[in-house]
């Protein structure tokens, strides 16, 4: 841990000590006193269980979306757990609820909300989705949901527990939706993923706009993955049409505890509309008497929500703006280049193969040697599995439909109706520096 955040955590504690102090001394109850011996066996056997996880911090992990917290961010959490606040009512944590709101206006500003808005923290980007499909049911309680076939299964399993019917529309190569198979008058929202978690694809919202108002069809846009891409809209390192359009989708999540540098968990939904916060409406017998202003739990199908959440992510925002130069954006420009660099490393790579170029920090490849699409799985999975026993870097596997596979390289032999291909994800700025070590210790695996 680096000097700087121990000293910070190290002062802030100190000095919420002291605010408790303030209200006269007391001591904790004999019974919660733990022995100093046993809290060091058991503290030594915890540390040793937590080695056996993959290395998330470094950047020879290139696997699944683990993206670590900023240490800054996480010292927060720390301090804001000494004292534990819930954010369901101000009776929880009135500084804490306050601190989302702060934390959360300046989310709708960065997606072109303005001032008008409704939109709280949840505890993760599949609640925050929850949220904003039990608002289109019901604003549109006849009307179906639709999504891509690239969406996240977040949203037909959503679909499942609401009892709406889901409709998944096929998308073309260049993610545009292929709205000629859809009965418009049938659906009430239609979800555009903007990052998918699978490759990083943005699905073109540009084009389903002008087809959703013709049709009365509200837009809710999943960018739970790569919301925080927006700071590079107007950059020349990703395609920012459907980023600069965000504005006018009906709903918004982003998931902080992703590319937003905070601890799990930690997600956010959005809605232009204030008015849907009637659908919430609901009463207690024993909160929300603590202030008549809005108590966050009357906008929220959660009822208790870690205060500390709200206040990591508060503090992230005050160390990193939501910009292109500095703050947020200068981090994902390098996660972005770290994508592009290996993509150009690929092209010229012997061994290995690029599926397609990247629109995000999320790339496929695969093995050049193979002759047909169950080799490259075989193949994907022995390099794999060679990493992970070795230690020497650590990949996810993705699978691909294999018409889909041959759009993009016709010359291999399909013998399998899908194909597994190797798959990073660059979330860390550190591993713009260290693709080359990556790409040689993957092609020394061979």
């Amino acid at each position: 841990m680096d000097p700087i955040y121990q000293k910070s955590l190290k002062k802030g504690i100190d000095s919420l000590n002291e605010w408790v102090s303030s209200f006269g001394t007391w001591a904790p109850d004999e019974t919660l006193q733990v022995p100093d011996h046993r809290a060091d066996e058991v503290f030594n056997r915890l540390a040793e269980r937590l080695q056996c996880n993959f290395p998330f911090e470094h950047p020879v992990y290139a696997g699944q979306m683990l993206k670590p917290p900023h240490p800054l961010a996480w010292a927060a959490y720390a301090m804001a757990m000494s004292i534990n606040p819930n954010n369901h009512a101000l009776d929880g944590g009135p500084p804490s609820s306050e601190m989302e709101k702060e934390a959360v206006a300046e989310l709708a500003r960065f997606f072109g909300y303005g001032e008008t808005y409704l939109g709280h923290l949840t505890a993760s980007g599949t609640i925050a989705n929850l949220e904003a499909l039990w608002i289109a049911r019901e604003t549109h309680p006849e009307k179906k949901i639709a999504f891509s076939d690239q969406a996240h299964y977040t949203h037909e399993r959503v679909c499942s527990v609401l009892r709406v019917e889901g409709v998944k529309i096929p998308t073309s190569e260049d993610g545009s939706f292929q709205l000629d198979a859809v009965d418009a008058d049938k659906i009430g929202t239609l979800v555009v993923t903007l990052g998918t978690t699978g490759l990083g694809n943005v699905e073109r919202l540009d084009q389903v706009l002008p087809w959703a108002k013709e049709h009365g069809v509200r837009i809710h846009i999943d960018a739970a993955y790569g919301g925080f891409f927006r700071t590079l809209k107007d950059s020349d390192l990703i395609d920012g049409t459907s980023w600069k359009l965000m504005q006018e989708a009906d709903s918004i999540v982003v998931d902080p505890h992703k590319h937003g540098l905070q601890p799990y968990g930690c997600g956010c939904i959005l809605f232009k509309d204030p008015g849907v916060g009637a659908i919430y409406k609901h009463d207690s017998p024993y909160t929300y008497f603590t202030s008549e202003d809005l108590h966050l739990g009357e906008i929220s199908l959660e009822c208790s929500r870690a205060g500390a959440a709200a206040v990591a992510f508060w503090t992230t925002l005050q160390l990193f703006p939501l910009s292109e130069k500095e703050g947020f954006g200068p981090i994902l420009s390098k996660c972005r280049s770290a994508a592009l660099k290996m993509f150009d490393l690929l092209n010229y790579s012997s061994k290995l193969t690029p599926f397609k170029k990247p629109e995000l920090d999320i790339l496929g490849y695969f093995p050049s040697e193979a002759k047909s699409v169950s080799q490259i799985s075989e193949i994907s999975r022995q390099i794999f599995d060679k990493g992970m026993k070795d230690r020497s870097f650590y990949l996810s596997l993705y699978k691909v439909p294999s018409d889909t596979f041959k759009h993009h390289h016709p010359d291999y032999e399909i013998d399998a109706d899908e194909v597994t291909i190797l798959r990073s994800v660059f979330m860390k700025p550190e591993h713009d520096n260290f693709v080359n070590e990556l790409l040689n210790r993957i092609e020394n695996s061979f």
